[in-house]
């Protein structure tokens, strides 16, 4: 199903395709997948290749445009962009307690073990299949979306004609564990870069962490806000404009009244649009089982995180923020991902995930790909983005320090540009 929409300076026609819930059984149930096709009005009539941009997360909707403008104005003037809604995301068969309620939990969870990378690659190939049948498109992946790159360069590399990656190379083999112990230390140096920029956010935080754990506030959703909800804010902060968005919502947090210190009702409307987990619980469902190749996860980040006591509030110690690990209290504390604990549970401890890469099959990859890997990235090492960019075939990649992780967003233009312009001299060689 398909129907056409003006946007500013885009040409949108949103697509519907009806796919298998799980691949390997194609005659089992169903879910509907959506992606929505953008084109240059100027190009409305040409045939063009298509670029397919998977979104980060996990559990996150595409991008919906506005206007012909960043990377989508720099991939229009040669393609048509195809911006999919990874399987239970934006308008691809939700997923929320709502629309797994009439499921037990061991059945949530095994509807829930389809909606990884290798699930979401499928799907892609489902569509390339009926888009543009007998024809290669290019691919575009930012933060996991990048993991989905290359698990599509494993399983279906017939398909690509090229690849591109932001901030998003994942280790092709090392264990969750790994990566949080490499996590906790970069969110620590963000956490110092934080407070060394704005030196008084240190005393505003500490004195709203002391404030909250002797005062029963609730923030706009309903739930009770904790410290531990409180640190979630620096997954922000990792973000290009994060850390001012998280500074100028502290400087707001309490206010002087006529009844003394109180809460300020728009720090705790705007805490809510900060954090996600209530509104795409797939991110903490599924997030540490992006890193699971048969083996569990069992709550990797709560695990490792004892050994940086540092981010253990006190009042005595520098208060700290976390980063994007997901943590077993969420499905305690945010009202709609409780009905879900026993599921993430199950998800956890399941030990069965199947195989996301094979090196061996990644080593002689003959399609181009060209990655931007930011030093400074908070949620995707480094090191270990440079240990896989070197045992990918056919990948070249930029290594810069002038964006945090979603540098795309803000100058998604040129660094497409860039990107493509990698690709374009390693196909002359």
């Amino acid at each position: 199903m398909s129907n056409c929409q003006i946007l500013s300076g885009i040409q949108s026609i949103k697509h519907t395709f009806m796919l298998p819930l799980d691949h390997q059984q194609p005659n089992g149930p169903r879910i509907s997948v959506f992606a929505r096709e953008l084109v240059s009005p100027s190009h409305s009539d040409k045939t063009l290749p298509y670029l397919v941009f998977f979104q980060g997360g996990p559990g996150f909707g595409a991008v919906r445009p506005v206007a012909n403008s960043g990377w989508i104005k720099r991939a229009l003037q040669e393609y048509r962009v195809l911006l999919l809604d990874q399987r239970g995301t934006g308008l691809s068969s939700p997923v929320n307690a709502v629309s797994l309620s009439h499921l037990d939990a061991t059945a949530q969870a095994e509807y829930l073990s389809h909606f990884r990378a290798d699930s979401i690659i499928a799907d892609a190939e489902a569509i390339r299949q009926q888009l543009c049948p007998g024809k290669k498109w290019s691919i575009l992946g930012q933060s996991f979306g990048g993991f989905c790159v290359l698990k599509y360069l494993n399983d279906a590399p017939h398909g690509l004609e090229e690849a591109y990656i932001t901030g998003g190379i994942p280790s092709l083999t090392r264990r969750c564990d790994e990566v949080y112990q490499a996590t906790y230390q970069r969110v620590q140096r963000k956490n110092s870069d934080f407070f060394a920029r704005f030196p008084d956010a240190q005393p505003l935080i500490q004195n709203l962490a002391q404030y909250i754990s002797t005062h029963e506030v609730r923030i706009a959703t309903g739930e009770r806000l904790t410290v531990e909800m409180l640190q979630l804010l620096g997954i922000n902060i990792g973000m290009e404009q994060g850390p001012e968005a998280v500074y100028y919502l502290l400087e707001q947090a309490l206010m002087e009244s006529d009844q003394g210190l109180q809460m300020n009702p728009l720090f705790l409307a705007h805490f809510c649009q900060l954090l996600d987990f209530n509104t795409n619980p797939i991110f903490a469902l599924l997030h540490e089982s992006i890193y699971c190749q048969q083996h569990a996860s069992n709550w990797a980040a709560q695990r490792v995180r004892g050994q940086f006591e540092q981010f253990n509030y006190r009042a005595d110690s520098p208060f700290l923020f976390t980063g994007e690990m997901v943590y077993p209290w969420f499905f305690e504390q945010f009202t709609n991902l409780k009905p879900l604990k026993h599921a993430a549970h199950l998800l956890a401890e399941k030990a069965d995930w199947p195989m996301l890469y094979d090196v061996n099959i990644l080593a002689r990859n003959q399609v181009p790909v060209a990655a931007a890997i930011y030093s400074e990235d908070m949620f995707v090492e480094m090191t270990y983005s440079l240990e896989t960019a070197a045992q990918v075939g056919n990948l070249t990649y930029w290594l810069t320090s002038e964006y945090e992780h979603n540098g795309i967003r803000m100058d998604g233009e040129r660094i497409l540009d860039k990107l493509i312009a990698l690709n374009r001299r390693q196909q002359l060689r």
